[in-house]
């Protein structure tokens, strides 16, 4: 079986030497030079262009380098075969130290000291204790989870929200719109880790910055399209939200013209929040190709009429 690597972002080398420490007999081909399409039976892709899977007349599997599918599902030419999405310890230890990281920035005033440190005056403010600050984590997959797990252990208080009710130790889960609200409420900081689907396309919004206290904060580590941008412009120019960290945005690369760079209220990274580690993740690939040769359940497989 032959399986064909394609992703503009990841180094198809590292990747092949990877995978080639745990199936040594596996053929691996990277795009564009893939030779006859016919033997391709498997690709490990992140963001192929749009119609090159279809090319691939005996695709029997597809793996996600991300944890996010949705750039494969939006492409209407996507072969019918099974789909699995990138679960792996790296991505998952990586989102939640930028959660942590990010919501310490702002509890921790790190901003407003590192202007005293440009003005070189020694000003000390005062912070609340981490126990009475609220965190509240849209979506607790894999990755919220994880993260609502690490924050619990720096005494953060910690809200969850997601499509059910989900038990967590010292996490409190809300589900459905009253439950969205309801925890918006209590919130001093959100973090958005939620799959984007029909339904949380745009849920970061007025309405919902509206329904956060004044002075709350907005981290989005999930995708660009959960945010409605010009809403996070006026919600943070009013006041009414202290900041927002983002990672992902509507249009990767962030534009050189774009009011996010340069706005002093938005931290800005470019979409590196949790990377796909080859040395931690080839495993993970591995094993779906195994699983998919042994007519095994595929890990991870993604519900396409989900999303994820």
């Amino acid at each position: 079986m032959t399986l064909l690597f394609c992703s503009a972002s990841d180094n198809a080398e590292v990747w092949r030497a990877e995978i080639a420490k745990r199936l040594p007999d596996l053929e691996i081909r990277v795009w564009p030079d893939i030779g006859d399409p016919a033997d391709i039976r498997m690709a490990l892709v992140w963001k192929p262009p749009a119609g090159m899977l279809a090319g691939l007349p005996n695709l029997s599997l597809i793996v996600s380098l991300g944890a996010g599918v949705e750039p494969l599902l939006e492409d209407p030419t996507l072969p019918d075969v099974p789909l699995v999405r990138m679960v792996s310890e790296g991505l998952t230890v990586d989102m939640a130290g930028y959660v942590a990281l990010q919501v310490l920035r702002w509890h921790r005033l790190a901003a407003e000291y590192a202007r005293l440190q440009t003005a070189a005056r020694w000003e000390p403010m005062d912070h609340k204790p981490a126990s009475a600050m609220t965190v509240g984590i849209l979506g607790l997959g894999e990755l919220g989870a994880a993260s609502a797990r690490t924050l619990r252990t720096m005494d953060y208080r910690v809200l969850g929200w997601s499509r059910g009710r989900k038990s967590l130790d010292g996490v409190e889960s809300f589900s459905g719109t009253e439950g969205l609200t309801a925890m918006l409420g209590r919130t001093d900081i959100l973090v958005c880790l939620l799959p984007l689907t029909a339904e949380t396309h745009g849920i970061l919004n007025a309405e919902l910055f509206a329904a956060l206290p004044a002075g709350a904060v907005v981290v989005n580590a999930a995708r660009g399209r959960h945010l409605v941008e010009e809403d996070l412009l006026a919600a943070l120019d009013s006041g009414h939200l202290r900041g927002a960290s983002l990672d992902v945005f509507v249009t990767e690369p962030l534009p050189p013209e774009h009011p996010f760079w340069r706005h002093p209220k938005i931290v800005a990274t470019p979409h590196v929040a949790a990377i796909t580690h080859p040395s931690l993740s080839a495993e993970q690939v591995a094993e779906a190709v195994r699983a998919f040769r042994d007519g095994r359940p595929l890990p991870n497989l993604v519900d396409r009429r989900r999303g994820y």
